[in-house]
């Protein structure tokens, strides 16, 4: 398991990608993929096409993204979930807090 970052040309878009499992051992690895960036007015893009599993706590840790990215105005875009991961996304009633794709 493992986070990659890759932080677009203009420098206004972070996408972060999550490989493997998404839970709480992830948590410094994914606050660190953006701790350093601007926050609002900055589009994150979060790419879970390669995660396998999410728990609650990596549910926080969005939330948290979230905020750094300017809570109710942020910028923040989840995509290619599986459907088990979109499921946890469902019930949580993310796609009013993100956009998902």
């Amino acid at each position: 398991m493992s986070i990659q970052t890759r932080t677009s040309t203009d420098g206004k878009e972070l996408r972060i990608t999550i490989d493997g499992r998404f839970d709480f051992e992830m948590h410094q690895e994914f606050r660190g993929a953006y701790r350093d960036t601007r926050g609002a007015g900055m589009r994150y893009v979060v790419d879970l096409s390669r995660t396998e599993y999410m728990d609650s706590s990596a549910l926080g840790m969005l939330l948290l993204l979230r905020e750094h990215a300017g809570g109710e105005s942020a910028n923040v875009h989840i995509t290619g979930a599986s459907e088990g991961v979109r499921k946890v996304l469902d019930i949580a009633n993310f796609g009013r807090l993100f956009t998902i794709d």
